[in-house]
């Protein structure tokens, strides 16, 4: 009797292979799985998941840990010109350079430039996050990040070599897409290749690269200082050479996320890149059993929904998921410590005693997201994310309350710049990271890419209105309010806790199937962190929802559940 055609069974999808009535991938058939066993297997992950402890975790994963956080390294260069633009505006050769000359002497960039500079990195970052979400389901992670490299490499020159104020439009245009593209990636790949105890620090990491980017770019900016030449900003915008080259050769030799792979039905590769994010030390056992529970979270995701396009993310319970994810990012906004130099400057401090105080407020940026890996893990995303905008809200009130008398004198002044450090080490304590740890968790895994692209798009849009809004506030040619400025952001940050407090899950300790669980089920908000979910019941529930049937004839042969 002739053997029959695999490929009859096989569903084809833009996607890859995948399997009508849940029938086993060959990967499984190959190596003698049946159902009953692939369901045992994915039991047993998420079960070792949860046992997991933080050392074995970083014994039995390091390459994990190290690929991770050399792809978030990426984002060290988008704070770094973020930093870079802000910080710009008061360093006086650079607004001699590309500003206006005011009836004072000083030179100014008017608002409308002022503004639409800062925000060209957003709109171009929206563009790179779109494209990232649509090219990484096509060519993975690694080519991805490489492309954007490639792409910042060339871009560099512009604005390197800017001889007006139009180049440098330009160029911090073009910069913002290749960051787009990284964020995109980096907090995937987190998510993708970490294992559940190593979710925060792995996905924070993120966050402190953005903020060792803005004090690289404090330091570097307080080490020109002293010039009176165009090198002044030409060689800050220089160092942004340093990057690219090494971070190629790390995406180069980085695995493929294995979620990524097993989407595309290439179960193989998948475990072979397993092997190489663990230690020699990792069981062979323990990668086929993640291979299943990868495997099962796809087959069941793919039985709910109808596909993976951008429109799927506003779709039954994905709707909710991408709210939360977008709803995160921009809580972010609601913060008045992007502009603490030039805010400096205005209140009448010295050039060398604003950028000093930026650097000293970046560093502090730093020291709270490092605290911030001790508390995540044991506080939770939820009460971090609402306790963090409270205590910030907090500040913002103050500083603006100190802001009423006119006009403003030098005490004053310094205390406000004060209380901003502590709003800084607030937000990078607490609101700054754990953004990053939830937005690529909420997500279903075969949508994360375009959720995390969606959810901070919408926060670069945010952005760009903070960044007309900011200068309006300060900008001593336009509403000049100053410290008062604090009255206007705590009202947004009173939206944010609102929204928190009805609206953000915990989704500390979960893994992506029982969170697809949760969602499933439509749990309410406050009840995510102690819903209970019975494990074997719920991998027996997402093999038997896509499989329809208990027995399935495949090549011949009956496989039983």
């Amino acid at each position: 009797m002739a053997e029959k055609n695999p490929a009859q069974h096989v569903e084809s999808s833009p996607e890859g292979p995948t399997h009508d009535y849940m029938e086993l991938h060959p990967y499984f058939r190959d190596n003698g799985w049946d159902l009953a066993r692939l369901t045992d297997s994915a039991q047993s992950a998420i079960a070792r998941e949860h046992s997991l402890s933080f050392r074995e975790a970083v014994r039995l994963w390091p390459w994990a840990l190290f690929f991770s956080i050399g792809i978030s390294t990426t984002l060290v260069m988008e704070g770094y010109d973020t930093g870079l633009i802000n910080s710009f505006f008061g360093l006086p050769q650079f607004r001699e350079a590309y500003g206006q000359e005011t009836s004072d002497g000083d030179y100014q960039f008017t608002y409308a430039w002022q503004s639409s500079i800062s925000s060209m990195a957003s709109v171009g970052g929206i563009f790179g996050l779109l494209f990232a979400g649509q090219i990484v389901d096509r060519i993975g992670y690694r080519w991805t990040m490489l492309v954007g490299l490639g792409w910042l490499t060339a871009a560099i020159f512009l604005t390197f070599f800017a001889q007006n104020v139009v180049m440098l439009f330009v160029g911090n245009l073009l910069c913002g897409v290749p960051w787009g593209m990284f964020q995109s990636v980096a907090s995937s790949y987190a998510i993708d290749t970490a294992p559940l105890v190593l979710r925060p620090l792995m996905t924070s990491y993120i966050s402190l690269c953005w903020a060792m980017g803005q004090f690289i770019s404090t330091g570097v900016l307080r080490g020109v200082l002293s010039r009176t030449d165009q090198w002044a900003y030409r060689i800050p915008f220089a160092v942004q050479w340093v990057w690219p080259p090494i971070l190629a050769v790390v995406a180069a030799l980085a695995p493929e996320s294995p979620w990524y792979l097993v989407r595309k039905g290439r179960l193989a590769e998948a475990r072979h890149a397993l092997r190489r994010l663990g230690s020699k030390g990792a069981q062979e056992d323990h990668l086929d059993n993640n291979i299943a529970m990868i495997y099962v979270t796809n087959e069941h995701e793919r039985q709910i929904e109808q596909g993976t396009s951008y429109v799927e993310l506003f779709r039954g319970v994905n709707l909710r998921r991408t709210e939360v994810a977008v709803g995160a990012w921009m809580c972010q906004v609601t913060w008045f410590g992007g502009n603490v130099t030039y805010f400096m400057e205005q209140a009448n401090a010295s050039a060398h005693t604003a950028f000093a105080f930026g650097l000293g407020m970046n560093a502090v940026s730093c020291i709270g997201t490092v605290a911030s890996w001790f508390l995540v893990p044991k506080v939770g995303r939820r009460p971090m994310y609402l306790y963090g905008l409270l205590g910030m809200l907090a500040t913002l009130l103050i500083v603006g309350f100190l802001g009423i008398p006119s006009p403003t004198s030098d005490s004053i002044s310094w205390a406000c710049g004060s209380i901003l450090i502590i709003n800084m080490l607030l937000y990078f304590l607490t609101v700054g990271p754990v953004c990053f740890t939830i937005v690529p968790e909420v997500p279903a895994a075969r949508l994360r890419n375009k959720t995390v692209a969606v959810a901070r798009a919408a926060y670069n849009i945010c952005g760009i209105g903070a960044s007309f809004l900011n200068p309006a506030i300060l900008n001593p040619g336009a509403w000049d309010l100053s410290a008062k400025g604090g009255f206007v952001w705590s009202a947004f940050c009173i939206v944010s806790v609102i929204w928190v407090f009805f609206r953000f899950p915990e989704t500390k300790g979960r893994t992506p199937i029982e969170l697809d669980t949760l969602f499933e089920r439509k749990t309410r908000t406050r009840a995510f962190r102690t819903a209970e979910i019975d494990t074997g019941e719920m991998a027996d529930a997402a093999v038997a929802d896509a499989a329809h049937v208990s027995t399935k004839v495949v090549e011949g042969q009956k496989w039983s559940v």
